[in-house]
């Protein structure tokens, strides 16, 4: 019976479903957190009769007989919509107000890009994530330095103690991608660029399509409880009715065979 195996994937459509929305709902107070949506297809269909196929007596049929065989899970996609901003006061806490990544170097010289701002220092003055790794292009805060100014242009300044002018930092480049939902989940916040993804793209925040940086504010996650509530919902019942017909089908299976009884 058909019934049976087409009711079990979308059984587990919906399993994977909310697996989706489980993280999602996790990740609610993450900083710089993306939601991912999970995306079906449907199965192959097999077909008793073509469409358009011609009768016995030589008409066409308009319309033919195909069978479905359930549903299958075609992607999970990564929603990159732009999460609230959180005012920390921290000055080396930072959002980006519209397009691009923070670029993280690991310590194998791997590069990873990420929307959490929220940066800090370490041994030497350098400017890195909490994992420890660095921010590129490398901020280094001299010691002396009593604040840090970081500039919608990415441009960061500090005061030193005895010294009325601020000295210039360094710049803050930020990256894009013309494909991010094809960026690899790396975890900790972070992205991986793959093939699918295109290569990064370097420039300068407020030019050429890149967003601004806000200084003293992170990006929170966009993600909406509300929504996700539904979403769960929706797929519980889902699944509680794909369960339900395959008690339905083991039930006519069962009355198939007591009629040679």
């Amino acid at each position: 019976m058909r019934a049976l195996f087409t009711a079990a994937t979308g059984m587990e459509a919906q399993q994977a479903q909310i697996d989706t929305i489980a993280n999602n709902i996790a990740n609610v107070g993450t900083t710089g957190f993306k939601k991912s949506r999970a995306e079906f297809q449907d199965l192959f269909y097999e077909t008793l009769r073509a469409p358009g196929a011609a009768s016995d007596d030589g008409s066409v049929l308009p319309t033919g007989v195909q069978v479905g065989h359930g549903v299958q899970l075609s992607a999970i996609n990564t929603i990159f919509a732009a999460g609230d901003r959180l005012n920390t006061g921290n000055q080396l806490d930072m959002a980006i107000d519209g397009l691009g990544f923070f670029q993280i170097q690991r310590p194998n010289g791997d590069s990873v890009y990420t929307r959490d701002g929220t940066f800090k220092l370490d041994g030497d003055g350098n400017v890195v994530t909490a994992q420890g790794y660095q921010l590129m292009p490398n901020i280094t805060v001299p010691p002396d330095a009593i604040s840090v100014t970081v500039l919608p242009d990415g441009t960061v300044n500090a005061e030193q103690a005895g010294n009325s002018q601020p000295i210039n930092l360094g710049q803050i480049n930020l990256v894009r991608f013309a494909n991010p939902a094809g960026l690899r989940m790396a975890g900790g916040n972070l992205f991986e660029a793959t093939n699918a993804s295109g290569d990064p793209e370097t420039g300068i925040p407020e030019q050429n399509g890149f967003g601004s940086i806000a200084a003293g504010f992170l990006e929170g996650s966009n993600v909406e409880v509300a929504e996700e509530l539904v979403q769960m919902i929706l797929a519980q019942r889902a699944f509680e009715v794909s369960s339900r017909v395959i008690q339905a089908g083991d039930e006519m299976l069962r009355i198939a065979s007591q009629l040679s009884q």
